[in-house]
């Protein structure tokens, strides 16, 4: 939030930018579909807010992002593995597939914040 409030970062959640509520089910990806803990599909959710965010991106000239480790939108090399058993597997969520296309620099919060970039 420092980042943020400094004027060096910009806030927003692809999940919410995609038509979905805060707080919300448990998501995870399955067969390369997002699904909530009860069944439903919100995949058209998960992309619309990647395609929003990367529009954001674009539109201020942003090459970099902090991304939610483990996250069906935003985990990094690691998200869970589709059985909702709290278990990881190597993978990338929707919007950190979409930046790497894009050629952005992706960072976990902890890596972004160790290396001091």
């Amino acid at each position: 939030m420092k980042l943020v409030r400094d004027g060096h970062a910009v806030a927003v959640c692809p999940e919410v930018a995609g038509g979905l509520t805060v707080p919300r089910e448990n998501c995870e990806i399955v067969r390369g579909e997002v699904f909530t803990v009860s069944g439903k599909n919100v995949t058209s959710n998960y992309t619309s807010g990647a395609r929003a965010f990367l529009a954001i991106a674009k539109q201020l000239g942003i090459k970099k992002a902090i991304l939610k480790s483990n996250s069906p939108a935003c985990g990094i090399g690691r998200i869970y593995d589709g059985r909702f058993s709290n278990t990881l597997k190597d993978g990338d969520g929707i919007l950190t597939s979409m930046l790497r296309r894009e050629g952005f620099k992706l960072y976990t919060p902890e890596d972004y914040f160790r290396k001091k970039t």
